[in-house]
This record gives C-alpha cells, structure tokens and sequence, in this order.
C-alpha cells in the first residue's frame, strides 16, 4: 500500500489552512474571515464545479453505467440514513437520530470540491455525471430522515412539517446552485467555456484554501462545547465515515470500473451534510440539537475525511 497518499495529503497547503484556521481559535487570535466573503467563496466552489462538472458532461455520452451510477448514488443516500439512525437511537433522541442521520446519509458540497482538488494531484479527472450524481444524493437523505422521525416519534404535539422540509431540500441554494451551473456548463460550447476559464479553473484551489481556512475556524469553534456530549457522538463521526466509505469504495466496482468516480462514490458516502440538511431541520425539526450534528459533521467528520479518508478510499480503489 502507498502510504506517501497519506503523507501527501497531510502536506497539502488546503489542508493545512484548514488546521491554521484550528489553531487560530486556540490561540484566540482574532483572524476572521468576513461572513460575506465567506458566502461568496462557497458560493464560487459550487459554481465552479457545476460549471466544470457541466462541460466534461457535455463530452459524455449517457451510458447505461451513468444510469446505473445514478440509481447508485440515489441508494446510497437512502441506505445510510436507513441503518445509522437505529445505531444512533441506542444513545439519542428521535429527533437527534434521525437529524445526524439525515446528515450522514446526505453529502457535503466541500468535501466534494475538496476531494476533486485532491483528484486532480493524483492526475486524475473528475467525470462530469459524478456532480450532477452529489445533487441528486442530497434530498433522499434528508426526506428518509423526516420519515424515519416520523415513523418513531411517539409524541404528537411534536410533529414536523414535512412538506416544507422536503420543498427545502429540493430549493437548497447549494443544490440549486451547482445543477443550475451543471446545466449552464453543458450548454456552454468550448470557445465560451474558455472566456470564463480563468475563473472556474486557474483560481479554484487559491478560494479553496482560504474557504478551508475559515472552516477551520468555525470547527475549532464549535469543538469546545461538543465534547460535552460524551464520546459516543465523537466515536460515531469519526468510524462510521470511515466504515461508509470503505464499503463503498468496493462495492461501486459493481457500477463502475472508473477509479476516480469510485474515489467520488466513497467520498460522498463517507461525507456528512453541514449546509443542506441543518437548513431544512432547523424548520422541520426544531427539537434536533444542531450543537450535535452540526459539529460531528463539520468539526469532526470532515477533517477525518480530508486527512484519512481519502487517501484510504483511493487505496482502497486501486487494490480493489
């Protein structure tokens, strides 16, 4: 096994912004990246992907294997809400359960992004049909985890309004936005994809490092009050990710022989929602603590994701 990947990530200047932005909140510096600076950026890394993810689709022809890669994708982001949310019931709520649940079993638009700049330093090419596979993954997640709720809550007065949740999760702006610039980029020809280069490409990884750097503040943040929670939450958002995208850097062989949409597939499955999914609870389901789901899926989850785990799924697909 090769475990320079290992040693690689661990040095790439992404992620060490992000462990900057750690060290910043326990040194109590005031460095602070402006909330709307921070909007834009994200909102530019979702562009930038759909629009790029759009043009290699363009050059795609639909295949009975992007079909099958789709049902895949969809199965996955049902299943995973379906089996964490009874492992989770055994310690929490229904309402927390089944919020982290929803979490888990959708994805997270940066680890997406993350993990496609880490594709790229392993000289490998993200295929198009694998962005427009992430928008699709979000929405499952979070209805199976309304329905799950639903099906084990016992209280009535303390029922969710599901229609909005489940109308939430389809309008997300994150959603919207990276199938909107999915659609945009597969309409776009060649010589127009060029005049807008400079931006979608050649400025990408400068955003990205400095997007991980302000989520590296907002983790080391919210790490201060979730140890109060004891260590089940920690152990679960650290191995289940892990567990899920181990299996499903294997049992994707079966849709795809592709290494770098097997790399996605893990990548998505190990990943958990910290944008999507807390919009849609936080009106659906007020009753599920965000100061346990939200700082397992982005101040535990995702670093464990970006350090460890995808040099271990890209291991993992290439042995496999």
């Amino acid at each position: 096994m090769n475990y320079n990947l290992l040693i690689e990530n661990l040095t790439n200047p992404a992620l060490l912004f992000f462990v900057l932005g750690v060290i910043a909140v326990y040194l109590k510096s005031d460095l602070e990246i402006p909330a709307n600076s921070s909007k834009f950026i994200s909102l530019y890394l979702l562009f930038a992907i759909g629009f790029k993810g759009g043009q290699e689709l363009s050059h795609e022809e639909f295949t009975l294997e992007i079909g099958w890669s789709i049902l895949f994708g969809i199965f996955i982001s049902l299943l995973i809400p379906l089996y964490t949310f009874f492992i989770l019931r055994k310690k929490l709520s229904v309402f927390d359960a089944g919020a982290i649940a929803a979490a888990y079993g959708s994805v997270s638009a940066v680890t997406f992004v993350t993990a496609v700049s880490y594709l790229e330093a392993q000289h490998l090419t993200l295929n198009g049909h694998m962005v427009a596979i992430m928008a699709l993954m979000e929405s499952p997640a979070i209805i199976m985890g309304l329905v799950l709720i639903s099906v084990f809550n016992k209280d009535e007065n303390e029922k969710i309004k599901k229609r909005t949740a489940i109308r939430h999760s389809f309008t997300n702006g994150s959603v919207l936005l990276i199938l909107g610039s999915l659609i945009i980029g597969f309409m776009a020809n060649a010589e127009q994809a060029e005049g807008i280069k400079p931006f979608t490409n050649d400025l990408f990884k400068g955003f990205l490092a400095i997007f991980l750097l302000d989520m590296g503040i907002t983790s080391g943040r919210k790490l201060k009050a979730f140890f109060s929670f004891g260590s089940f939450p920690l152990i679960f958002a650290i191995l289940v990710p892990l567990i899920n995208g181990g299996i499903i850097a294997i049992l994707s062989s079966f849709v795809t022989e592709d290494i770098s949409n097997r790399f996605m597939f893990a990548v998505l499955a190990a990943s958990a929602s910290y944008i999507a999914v807390p919009a849609a609870l936080k009106i659906s389901v007020p009753k599920a603590n965000p100061g346990l789901f939200l700082p397992m899926a982005l101040a535990i989850t995702f670093p464990v994701n970006i350090t460890i785990g995808m040099p271990l799924y890209l291991l993992i697909v290439q042995n496999t």
